[in-house]
């Protein structure tokens, strides 16, 4: 099998096991490294010192893993095709929207309720690092069915990769310029893994940015004061690090604490 039809074959197996695209990069990601190192100088990191821990491996996969010379990506949607079905204490104006199709209108009019807790979708299912992980392990061990001897590594958050840029490079989509991926079919509610190849695989095609003069997503920050994480690049964590004391003070517990006691 030529590494085409082999590309075209993991793509069938991926769509299997739930994967919504599968992209190849290479591992020179050499011109991302001034922007790391500049990324890590200011700061923008805050107290999470691990990002900084090992230096420029993260930008490096060769040097992560020995031997790697291809990066297969992949992107699995996590936004629910009947978001309704969850949305049970939404007012009857949210569920109305919910099935027009609108989940926005659902989500937003949760707001609304300021004495209720509202989980992030990606949060309502399964802890993803083990779904990603289990099903990028399924989709190593059916490659190497058909390449012997095929080294491989796979990662969900679980090390340091630069999966934004692996992920724009092999075409899962752009970075907008609140520095997510991008992708014209699931916007930026995805979820992304790498299995890092000791095979050299021909790169897929990377996608140009759409964004144009559109300037939603700064203006959304701008309007509910987050505009910093259009620097920091990682909303989530910064939330959960860098405003550990204000979680403390309203719910007696930190984030990081109400996460280990939770068991998806």
């Amino acid at each position: 099998m030529d590494n085409k039809a082999l590309i075209s074959q993991i793509q069938t197996w991926a769509r299997e096991l739930g994967f919504s695209q599968i992209g190849v990069t290479g591992v020179d990601l050499s011109s991302a490294e001034p922007g790391l190192l500049s990324w890590l100088a200011n700061g923008f990191h805050g107290d999470m010192a691990y990002m900084a821990a090992h230096g420029l491996k993260r930008a490096r996969p060769a040097e992560l893993v020995p031997g790697t010379v291809s990066v297969l990506t992949a992107r699995m949607d996590y936004l629910p095709r009947f978001t309704s079905h969850a949305t049970h204490a939404a007012t009857d104006a949210a569920s109305d929207a919910a099935s027009d199709g609108d989940w926005t209108d659902v989500e937003l009019q949760r707001l609304q309720h300021a004495n209720e807790a509202i989980v992030s979708i990606y949060a309502r299912g399964r802890d993803y690092h083990k779904v990603m992980r289990s099903r990028l392990q399924k989709l190593s061990e059916r490659i190497a069915l058909h390449i012997t001897p095929l080294g491989y590594r796979v990662f969900t958050d679980s090390a340091p990769v630069l999966e934004a840029e692996l992920a724009q490079r092999s075409g899962q989509g752009w970075r907008g310029k609140h520095t997510l991926v991008l992708n014209r079919e699931a916007g930026s509610m995805f979820f992304l893994g790498e299995i890092y190849l000791n095979i050299d695989l021909p790169p897929t095609q990377e996608t140009s940015s759409h964004c144009g003069s559109c300037q939603a997503c700064i203006r959304r920050l701008s309007d509910t004061g987050h505009c910093c994480a259009l620097q920091i690049g990682c909303a989530s964590l910064h939330f959960i690090f860098n405003h550990r004391a204000r979680w403390q003070h309203s719910f007696g517990v930190s984030p990081l604490d109400r996460q280990s006691r939770l068991r998806l």
